[in-house]
């Protein structure tokens, strides 16, 4: 596996390359991330994965200097999985105008206004950062085939309308979440969990499943279905378990807007804090299952 720093070698490297299939990642890489680049091998020859913590989709109060970054063990994960490339630039490679301390002469993309609801809603300029480097980043390794976690959903569902947008010659994948036994989603956040709290995580996948179950079964009896009445019984439930919860909502999965009685395909999806970790969530669904 070859360990590329600057756009310009990338280039270079892959400049004879048609068949690209492209996994970018913050690092810290756990079995979510590995399936990713499972995933990019079988749809092409070579497999580019970038690390880069990006500063620009950071909030004032998160998480930036304390994320972890663990390179050297990420790169021995990547060399076992058959990555071919990684990609792993600096902040100045990346944002040219940078600094040191901000990113103010950033010139950014505008997401769609649904980068404002759920996730965005708490965290303004999320998405902008997120369209921002995944711009950047097409544009350095122009690849034919993009692999996403599907754990992101409302993040996948921005970069398929920032493709879409914008043109681009690039199918985007979105993979299943890979889970632990117990059901929580995998994240690099999971390491911020004490033993306690990690046992205890789960319960905001079980509540995703039961909104789940409770609409498929009002569907198969033909019962009229409270959405608004299921996210309140849900933010309660996970309320009294001690969970600080930023939203539970139930949308269309093709649209992303709040789920009508009308949509087939939906997705519950949810945000909360665990204690000081904010975990997040999703179920894709059918309301009648097959």
């Amino acid at each position: 596996m070859q360990i590329i720093h600057t756009a310009t070698e990338l280039r270079q490297i892959l400049n004879n390359q048609d068949n690209i299939a492209f996994v970018p990642t913050m690092g810290n890489l756990h079995a979510g991330h590995i399936r990713l680049v499972e995933i990019a091998k079988q749809h092409a020859k070579c497999v580019v994965v970038s690390i880069f913590v990006n500063p620009l989709q950071f909030g004032a109060n998160e998480d930036l200097a304390s994320y972890p970054r663990t390179l050297a063990d990420d790169c021995e994960k990547l060399e076992l999985a058959g990555a071919h490339i990684l990609f792993a630039p600096s902040v100045e490679e990346i944002y040219p105008d940078f600094d040191g301390v901000n990113l103010n002469q950033t010139m950014t993309i505008t997401p769609p206004l649904i980068a404002n609801e759920l996730c965005g809603a708490s965290r303004p300029g999320h998405f902008t950062g997120v369209a921002t480097v995944v711009m950047k980043l097409f544009n350095m390794v122009m690849p034919q085939v993009a692999i996403f976690g599907q754990k992101d959903f409302q993040q996948l569902f921005i970069i398929k309308q920032l493709v879409k947008q914008f043109n681009l010659p690039i199918q985007v994948i979105g993979v299943d979440t890979v889970r632990e036994v117990n059901g929580l989603a995998m994240s690099s956040r999971n390491g911020y969990l004490s033993i306690e709290e990690r046992n205890q995580a789960s319960q905001l996948h079980e509540t995703l499943q039961s909104i789940v179950t409770q609409i498929q079964n009002s569907s198969q009896l033909n019962h009229p279905i409270d959405f608004h009445q299921l996210k309140k019984i849900a933010i309660s439930a996970l309320e009294n378990k001690g969970w600080t919860v930023n939203y539970v909502a139930i949308k269309s999965s093709v649209t992303l807007l709040d789920a009508t009685v009308d949509d087939k395909h939906l997705v519950a999806l949810a945000a909360a804090k665990l204690g000081n970790t904010r975990l997040i969530d999703n179920i894709e669904f059918l309301r009648t299952p097959d």
